[in-house]
């Protein structure tokens, strides 16, 4: 559990200094933001694709080996970024390098869950969550002091990744097999199987990557300064980074998980209601984004664990993997309902679109809830 959760968090850092890297070499070379985003946007979209992949690669190969063959391809692709001399070229190593982290990803969240005590699976969750966007946060103050020119950031990347393998290397004799049952199903059907903890996934990639895509023009429409923004983008990560653990030690004394899963949606539809009434005062926002972003992060890390507390085995395994390819959908619906609806209401559509996702996730779990009393 120990080398799944500090290896997945090195890549963390490494995926946090990679990013920003690629797309500053991209646009000193001279190419053009939609073009720096269509090549980003092929992230989605081979996320989309490996997730599938996951499960029958771990049960041919084992889940250690798996971990060890995805961290080499990503390693070779992130090399392959500075040696591409043709924009084309681009776009297969984005695919690779995505598919492998989604692999990776998988396989280190299903080892986790599997790992995890019953009784303390959401403080485990809760610990992973926040080491990981620890690392995903170290990974842009490692750019801004390596900057992006020659290969030192790239070497930089190589030598984390190569301390990822090493945990997992390490313990490759303790990660857990997938055997397949008699009657194997596709992957797909677990979305509907457990739609409480998949849709949650699915709401958290829209709203976070939406929200954050699209943050600074609504604070910017609202009368914010960029700088004054860019720190109440902070504000909703620094409430990821802390309020992780405590939700996820509360989670783990919660009979039944939807329950904790409806709260943090109430929460964030909430929230969204109150932003615009508490935009006049910068503190009064910060304090609300803190926890607002805490709490909707909770999203992930709960339902994650409602994932392991339902499920076992082979069925985990394809479960984590239609769990993030909900998280992918989510990344592509949130950025461009939220966009058309600031489009067509103003700056109130910001808030407006990311209650629409709320809503419907609070009416699911209603429901589910509503069924299982009756």
């Amino acid at each position: 559990m120990v080398a799944a959760i500090s290896s997945i968090s090195v890549v963390g850092i490494a995926i946090g200094l990679g990013m920003p890297l690629l797309s500053v070499i991209l646009e000193t070379r001279g190419h053009s933001a939609s073009m720096i985003g269509l090549n980003t946007a092929v992230a989605g979209l081979a996320s989309i694709a490996g997730a599938p992949l996951a499960t029958p690669l771990a049960m041919r190969f084992g889940v250690a080996w798996t971990m060890l063959a995805m961290i080499a391809a990503g390693a070779l692709a992130f090399v392959g970024f500075h040696f591409a001399p043709a924009f084309w070229m681009w776009f297969p190593l984005r695919v690779v390098l995505h598919i492998a982290l989604t692999v990776l990803f998988i396989l280190s969240e299903f080892w986790i869950s599997t790992s995890a005590p019953p009784h303390r699976r959401g403080l485990v969750l809760g610990i992973y969550a926040t080491v990981l966007s620890l690392g995903f946060a170290a990974g842009p103050w490692l750019f801004s002091h390596l900057g992006s020119s020659g290969f030192r950031p790239f070497g930089v990347i190589i030598g984390l990744v190569t301390l990822a393998a090493i945990p997992v290397l390490a313990a490759r004799n303790e990660s857990p097999t997938i055997v397949a049952d008699s009657e194997t199903s596709h992957f797909l059907r677990y979305i509907w199987l457990v739609p409480t903890a998949t849709f949650a996934v699915l709401v958290f990639g829209a709203v976070e990557t939406g929200g954050f895509a699209l943050f600074p023009i609504y604070g910017s429409r609202i009368g914010y300064s960029e700088a004054d923004a860019a720190l109440l983008l902070t504000m909703i990560g620094l409430g990821n980074v802390l309020l992780q653990i405590p939700i996820g030690m509360i989670s783990d004394r919660v009979s039944d998980r939807r329950h904790l899963l409806l709260a943090c949606a109430t929460v964030g539809l909430a929230g969204t209601v109150f932003m615009p009434h508490f935009a006049a005062n910068w503190h009064l926002m910060a304090a609300l984004l803190f926890v607002w972003g805490g709490v909707v992060a909770a999203l992930y890390t709960i339902g994650l664990a409602h994932l392991g507390s339902q499920l076992s085995g082979h069925e985990l395994a394809s479960a984590n993997a239609a769990f993030v390819l909900c998280y992918g959908v989510g990344m592509v619906l949130g950025p461009q309902a939220i966009g058309i609806g600031m489009d067509i209401f103003g700056p109130s559509g910001f808030g407006w679109s990311l209650g629409v996702f709320f809503a419907a996730y609070i009416a699911l779990v209603g429901i589910r809830l509503v069924r299982k009393i009756l």
